[in-house]
């Protein structure tokens, strides 16, 4: 019984390290949320990019201190949903969506209602679903190409009145990509503690001078190839298109294949807080 009673004490506790960078995302969301209504549309992009990297960087803090917890991929998943949900879709509706009435604040609605759905979705398929693939477009990459877009937009003085049917029809794309069966590259399966040659650092340091050029253009770009890449890569690996390759549930076939992938891949189950959702 005392055993007991210091094990349940020991597990009171939150782990700081990990959630201090999940607190930060969250913040940055908020952030990009009250500079958009303020009219700071290029803070507010960037916010979201800063949002990105802190929720990278918490889930591998949690991995490389052991310090992961039920606690922290819960924490995770409702910070996300306000940095890669709430934020880019309040952000496009008062950049651009707000003078087109129903059809602009409908559209902002479908990406931010597709972002909880995509949240909900991969928190129900941790342990199951094949690590190398996310299944739709993963909510960070799909505010990174609203915010790339609008920090592009205000870079270059471009006046959203006169693109805002389009701004609405790439935010709801967004939308549906996330909650698509379309696959994309996880990139989980990169070793990010190996060692790699000279080379490599090079290569790595020459992306980054090719970035500082332009950052607002070329991320942009960046995140908007990884979005088209989800049906190129879909329809690439099947000999027949069906419907449950892009969208609703998937056949038998379809989800014990990735279920095998996991099993075979026990460490895909560790982090439903430590991944890109």
């Amino acid at each position: 019984m005392q055993n007991s009673t210091k094990q349940t004490d020991k597990n009171k506790g939150i782990y700081l390290l990990p959630n201090l960078f999940t607190t930060a995302g969250l913040f940055s969301g908020f952030y990009a949320i009250i500079a958009s209504m303020n009219g700071n549309f290029e803070a507010a992009a960037i916010a979201v990019f800063v949002a990105m990297i802190c929720d990278g960087l918490d889930g591998r803090v949690a991995r490389m201190t052991n310090t992961q917890s039920d606690f922290g991929a819960e924490y995770d998943s409702m910070a996300d949903m306000v940095s890669f949900g709430m934020a880019p879709a309040i952000l496009a509706y008062n950049w651009a969506l707000n003078d087109i009435g129903k059809i602009g604040w409908f559209a902002a609605f479908i990406y931010c209602a597709a972002a909880a759905l995509r949240l909900a979705r991969f928190n129900t398929q941790v342990g199951i679903a094949d690590k190398r693939y996310f299944q739709g477009l993963a909510s960070p990459a799909a505010a990174a190409v609203i915010a790339g877009s609008i920090w592009s937009g205000t870079s270059y003085d471009i006046d959203p009145n006169n693109i805002s049917y389009l701004v609405a029809f790439v935010t709801a794309l967004m939308g549906l990509l996330m909650v698509s069966n379309f696959k994309y590259h996880s990139f989980k399966e990169v070793d990010w503690r190996g060692k790699v040659n000279f080379l490599v650092m090079l290569i790595l340091v020459g992306l980054f001078a090719i970035v500082s050029v332009d950052p607002a253009v070329i991320l942009c770009l960046t995140f908007y190839i990884y979005a088209l890449s989800g049906p190129f890569i879909t329809f690439k690996s099947v000999d027949k298109l069906k419907v449950e390759h892009v969208i609703g549930d998937e056949t038998d076939d379809i989800a014990n294949e990735s279920k095998i992938h996991a099993q075979s891949n026990p460490q895909a189950s560790h982090d439903k807080s430590n991944s890109n959702s």
